[in-house]
């Protein structure tokens, strides 16, 4: 496959993992809302590490993108400038975490290569970043109230994440060919 349709293909599949998380989540935990894009538990939170982790530059593109379309259009359809910079935010935190929490050579590993613990490494700096961020331009914007906001941000986006990650950790540790089965 070319490269470009490849890449082109990996910022799709971001796209639609978003959207599905984000329909999921409205589905299983819009009462968890806590405030107009908060919630307590946050899946869209997770799929976006995740995608980082599986598509790296690609889903970081995607995830511009998709999150551009719902702030736009869904979260903040009368604030160009929160839509704006809430897609850019969205988009940046999980790949800020992803660099931060790669190898030290910069090698890039598969979700089977990552351990429990690596993965909790992602969602922790992850759950911190993105609400941090966040924050940090509803403080520019002279927003108040927003400890109470980042706490719950944090807590929404790292349950999110750990319910994504871990389930996806999962799936490929189950449908992985095992040594012993290839006997």
């Amino acid at each position: 496959m070319p490269q470009a349709l490849l890449y082109c293909s990996m910022v799709l599949v971001t796209i639609v993992l978003f959207c599905s998380a984000l329909a999921v989540n409205e589905l299983l935990f819009a009462r968890l809302e806590f405030a107009h894009g908060i919630n307590w538990i946050y899946l869209p939170a997770g799929m976006r590490l995740l995608c980082i982790l599986l598509f790296a530059e690609a889903g970081a593109v995607g995830l511009l993108l998709v999150s551009w379309a719902v702030c736009f259009l869904y979260f903040f359809p009368d604030d160009f400038m929160r839509a704006f910079v809430g897609g850019i935010v969205a988009a940046a935190a999980p790949y800020m975490a992803y660099r931060l929490v790669q190898s030290p050579h910069g090698a890039r590993t598969s979700l089977s290569d990552l351990t429990p613990g690596k993965l909790l490494a992602y969602a922790v700096v992850f759950s911190i970043a993105s609400p941090l961020l966040h924050h940090l331009w509803f403080a520019v914007q002279g927003q108040d109230n927003l400890l109470s906001g980042f706490g719950v941000m944090a807590a929404g986006d790292l349950a999110g994440t750990l319910i994504v990650l871990y389930t996806a950790k999962g799936l490929v540790m189950l449908l992985a060919p095992h040594p012993a089965r290839r006997r």
